[in-house]
């Protein structure tokens, strides 16, 4: 295949990773970005790589798979990781951004990329304005257009997927009663990254119900609802029990109110959403409640009585394909190998999976525009255990995020305490060797 001009629909993570590559490699790139035109329900800045349902690109500790994954896109020169190591934000242990400096500094370096045009349009892939390109990578991610998703579906020949995703509210930090709320991560009280709103068992059981009770956004008549388990709606997860919450999201433990120097029954933790620590996420409230019903339900928390909410939670439809049937191992369409797709439409989950998979195919289609190929890299490692994801046919495909359980077995015994510094060792040197050899 010649490759000397290449279309890109979407300009989210994936589709900026891989323009990146495409333009170090002297390819010509055209960026069909349908903001500011079009907005899809979850977006409103019309900046290139808006952060949607969090500011935070999960754990940093490379013994977790995703601070692993992390390491290794740092290694292949992701553009994200750049930008976000510029707009971090404190997160304890998690990797958070300030989402609109993460923005609009990732359009600005896109835009400035040479031979890079971004042209601000909704398309789909029977438009004829794709013609006269070489290759066309859909990057859409999960929001996409309606046209871009019967278009993508139409071609390969099946119903396409989904599933629904929640996104949790955004309060004002000047808004929370400090005289309950107070600073601090887990175990470790002199931490200032995450603001606690500590409950008691009767306000724990009260906002358990109301949460039950509340009214929810109905889902469409044509649709059925399928949460993926990583971004559960947190009046979901209270209809499975009522301690649910207390043993999940909601949990102490690590914690003391300075109140009453006792652990709390229940905790809320609220992340900050910008470096200024004047916007702050509720963690683990992703929600499809009404606006009215959160704003009254979630003020029922010790420190949030008078909480003016900046941003309300709401759902969402994600679409994506059944990858081990849809794509080749190239991550192009078996029915159309001249398309290819990036990012979470693909069937990854989260934004690290969704970059790493732009970076990857941007590396792979830059490869074959110099006259190579690339081999994937092996699937003990982060990257290649998620692109394996995408080869494995399954009954019933889901979405995934990066996880150990993805790798090979490790093949030996091993307390559990030690299992994720194995997989991470493990993983370092088959991707060490994996770039030797590439």
């Amino acid at each position: 295949m010649t490759l000397s001009s290449v279309a890109i629909i979407g300009g989210g993570l994936a589709g900026c990773e891989c323009a990146r590559k495409l333009a170090e490699a002297g390819v010509a790139v055209t960026i069909f970005e349908m903001k500011p035109g079009v907005f899809s329900p979850a977006h409103t800045n019309p900046d290139l790589a808006e952060l949607v349902c969090s500011n935070s690109f999960r754990s940093d500790d490379p013994d977790s798979a995703v601070g692993l994954l992390k390491a290794e896109m740092r290694a292949l020169d992701s553009l994200c990781m750049e930008v976000a190591a510029l707009t971090r934000v404190p997160a304890g242990k998690a990797l958070a951004v300030d989402r609109v400096l993460f923005a609009r500094e990732m359009t600005r370096r896109v835009e400035s990329l040479p031979g890079v045009r971004v042209e601000r349009r909704e398309v789909a892939l029977s438009d004829a304005a794709l013609a006269g390109f070489d290759a066309v990578v859909a990057a859409a991610g999960p929001l996409a257009g309606e046209g871009l998703a019967a278009s993508l579906m139409a071609l390969a020949g099946q119903e396409h997927l989904y599933f629904y995703d929640a996104i949790a509210p955004v309060v004002d930090g000047a808004s929370v009663d400090m005289d309950v709320a107070f600073w601090g991560a887990r175990y470790n009280p002199e931490d200032h990254d995450y603001l606690n709103c500590p409950m008691s068992r009767e306000e724990y059981f009260a906002f358990h119900a109301a949460l039950l009770e509340g009214q929810k956004v109905a889902a469409r008549g044509f649709e059925q609802e399928r949460h993926f388990e990583g971004c559960m709606p947190v009046e979901a997860l209270a209809a499975r029990g009522e301690m649910t919450l207390a043993f999940g999201p909601l949990k102490p433990v690590g914690f003391d109110d300075p109140r009453t120097g006792r652990r709390p029954f229940a905790l809320l933790q609220l992340r900050a959403e910008n470096a200024n620590k004047t916007m702050f996420n509720l963690v683990g409230c992703q929600t499809k409640l009404t606006f009215g019903e959160q704003a009254r339900i979630f003020r029922m928390i010790p420190g949030l009585e008078r909480a003016e909410f900046v941003r309300f939670g709401s759902m969402h439809r994600n679409t994506f394909v059944n990858a081990p049937e849809v794509l080749a191992p190239d991550l192009s369409l078996r029915a159309d190998p001249r398309v290819f797709l990036a990012g979470q439409i693909t069937g990854v989950e989260g934004y690290v999976e969704s970059a790493a998979c732009g970076l990857w195919l941007g590396m792979l289609l830059a490869a074959r525009a110099r006259g190579g190929d690339l081999v994937p890299p092996p699937p003990e490692t982060a990257l290649g255990a998620l692109l394996l994801h995408l080869r494995t046919p399954a009954k019933r495909f889901q979405p995934s995020n990066v996880q150990f359980g993805l790798m090979p077995e490790l093949g030996l015994k091993a307390k559990k305490a030690n299992r994720k510094a194995l997989y991470r060792e493990r993983a370092e040197k088959a991707f060490a060797g994996w770039r030797r050899e590439g």
